[in-house]
């Protein structure tokens, strides 16, 4: 089938110095033969990859969407990502009060954070303001000055969807005299 058929593409009219190669053109379609549409679908929103905001962007006002984000520029305003992670790249500046399902702070931050699972600060991360989330991290050499507010409501929500092993192995909820204690910290370290 594809070695009994000769190729009848027209060849253009070209001078070509001997010796040289010529590709032969690609036939446009192949006869007889499906074509495949799997490298012409679009990824669907679970495929999808985080979206980004460069370093040279500057935004003022309210982000909000359903998709994981990524920031080396400058925001100022409101970051509304319900269900989603952000991170906060190591040039970024941002100026706002954050809601994320997770957030990761490699820059600089200044504003009211709320996460529902967890919030990490890394080690040139930088943050002021007030953090509210069921799990934290702050490396060594990170700055954070302001209050954390440990929120078990939602730490409950996560650990419904985890298996029972998993459950089985969570810490002990603090007793009632524990209950709505508040932190402030500030952390720096010097190299």
């Amino acid at each position: 089938m594809w070695g009994n058929k000769k190729d009848e593409t027209p060849q253009p009219a070209v001078s070509v110095p001997p010796g040289t190669y010529t590709p032969k053109a690609v036939p446009t379609s192949w006869e007889g033969m499906p074509m495949s549409t799997d490298a012409m679908r679009l990824p669907s929103t679970t495929d999808r990859s985080t979206a980004r905001l460069g370093a040279s962007l500057h935004v003022k006002g309210e982000i909000s969407g359903n998709e994981d984000l990524h920031i080396d520029g400058s925001v100022e305003g409101l970051i509304q990502l319900e269900d989603r992670k952000l991170t906060v790249g190591a040039t970024a500046k941002v100026t706002a009060d954050i809601i994320a399902r997770e957030v990761v702070v490699y820059g600089s931050v200044k504003g009211n954070l709320r996460a529902r699972d967890r919030i990490e600060i890394k080690k040139d991360g930088s943050v002021v303001g007030d953090l509210t989330t069921a799990r934290i991290s702050i490396e060594d050499g990170a700055y954070f000055k302001g209050a954390i507010e440990i929120d078990r409501a939602n730490e409950k929500d996560a650990d419904s969807n985890k298996p029972a092993y998993a459950r089985a192995a969570a810490p002990i909820p603090p007793t009632s005299a524990q209950a709505g204690t508040h932190a402030s910290a500030k952390t720096t370290t010097s190299s």
